[in-house]
């Protein structure tokens, strides 16, 4: 199954009603059905990725309601059971019904404090290490803002998963491995367990380390070097060539697509402007200013990304860099994906950003996620545009990039890999049967 083919087919009418309205045992039937005719290949993949997208779906909705009372209470100050069903009302509470029961997305109490300021207000347990963190980069923002120009640092990470698991046969495991591209240098590979692996070309889309083994726990260890971004654009130098830049103004299927409703919007953005960075930059503060951080179903589970953000207005970090490049595309600016993790001296985590392409500047970075959340302060806001702090590890540099080797079951995120792939000769191993842990060993200025 190709999962950026499977996508382009509609499901029949009666799979799609069933699946909306939560019937999922019922669309599951009615994917029997169909699986017995004879239908197109095309369609026959689309329904087979709907079943196990169901199955996902299942798995991001753990709980029920009485779990979340619970949860809610747990979290904050003085809730009481009623006030439930006007959060959910005023859309502040992921939930779907499913098979007639209500269910309750998994990380739905994080995305209550993200868009609801009252609840956070209310949170019983501050987020420490978050405000930590914020401020940590802040302060790095203040300095490269004053200095005019980046620092370097020398990054020792890594990553640990076990496989839980209990296939008795060797298991398929890709982990993320470090781009040797700028900002990044100087790459090497420190320790990695089982010994037995293969690191993929730096040239790859979606740079691994790939395991075989009947071991349940891998790890990968490695350094490199990081530098800070600054970048000062003279508008008046801007060379609007941008001959052999066509992979980075196409379509990508299914989520990099020139919907009409993405072309009004881009037109709408852009409005008079014919300036490539002042569209860029149009996008990218109509973005900043509007889209509101939460967290997200799997990837696997949205037929498009750039559109659910743009109307539903909210999207984590990647969505909201799929936007940005899919609108670039749109107004003829070369945009492209980059991801990894983002890597502080305290903690490491699952990062998405973009660049986009202007002569002579070449490849610009512009983090939505990071430049939405200070918008109430203007110059952290601008600065993700053009410019970029240290905290990033590159290990991939567009979306659904292959694997080496090639990975022979849909992937857990057929859209990126920071938190590591594994599979069995039979199966894909999803992430509810893996735990994974980054860890920051050393991170000192050079």
């Amino acid at each position: 199954m190709e999962y950026e083919k499977c996508l382009i087919s509609r499901l029949p009418e009666d799979v799609q009603r069933e699946v909306f309205l939560g019937n999922f045992s019922v669309a599951e039937k009615l994917i029997d059905k169909y699986l017995e005719m004879n239908i197109p290949e095309l369609l026959r993949n689309r329904l087979l990725y709907e079943k196990e997208r169901m199955k996902r779906l299942r798995k991001d909705f753990p709980y029920t309601r009485k779990d979340a009372l619970a949860l809610l209470r747990e979290n904050i100050a003085g809730f009481r059971d009623e006030e439930l069903d006007a959060l959910i009302e005023h859309g502040f509470v992921d939930r779907m019904y499913m098979d007639g029961e209500e269910r309750f997305y998994s990380r739905f109490i994080h995305n209550l404090f993200f868009l609801n300021p009252e609840m956070e207000r209310r949170r019983i347990r501050r987020d420490e290490e978050r405000e930590n963190i914020r401020k940590i980069v802040n302060s790095a923002i203040d300095r490269i803002l004053k200095e005019r120009k980046g620092r370097k640092y020398k990054v020792r990470a890594g990553i640990k998963l076990k496989i839980k698991a209990y296939d008795d046969r060797p298991f398929r495991v890709w982990l993320p491995f470090p781009k040797e591209i700028y900002p990044l240098s100087n790459v090497r590979l420190v320790n990695a367990f089982p010994q037995n692996f293969k690191i993929s070309d730096d040239s790859t889309d979606q740079r691994t380390i790939f395991f075989e083994s009947e071991s349940r726990e891998y790890m990968v260890e490695f350094e490199y070097i990081v530098a800070e971004r600054y970048t000062e654009v003279d508008i008046g130098k801007i060379d609007e060539d941008i001959s052999g830049m066509d992979k980075y103004l196409s379509e990508k299927t299914p989520h990099i697509l020139f919907t009409p409703y993405l072309r009004r919007l881009a037109e709408n953005i852009a409005g008079e402007e014919r300036n490539p960075y002042l569209r860029a930059k149009r996008i990218y503060d109509w973005i900043t200013r509007n889209i509101r951080y939460s967290y997200v179903r799997e990837y696997s589970t949205y037929e498009n990304i750039p559109e659910f953000v743009a109307t539903s207005l909210r999207g984590d970090c990647g969505m909201q860099a799929l936007l940005f490049i899919t609108l670039c595309r749109i107004l003829g600016i070369p945009a492209r994906w980059q991801s990894g993790w983002f890597v502080s001296p305290i903690k490491a985590s699952p990062h998405d950003w973009a660049e986009f392409y202007i002569p002579p500047y070449g490849w610009l970075p512009a983090d939505l996620s990071f430049g939405g959340a200070r918008r109430n302060t203007e110059k952290y806001r601008a600065f993700y545009f053009g410019n970029l702090d240290a905290y990033r590890m590159i290990a991939n540099t567009d979306i659904q990039g292959n694997f080496i080797p090639t990975k022979k079951y849909l992937r857990s995120d057929p859209v990126d890999n920071q938190r590591g792939e594994a599979e069995t000769e039979d199966r894909n191993i999803y992430y509810d049967e893996m735990e994974y842990e980054m860890f920051v060993k050393k991170f000192e200025e050079l």
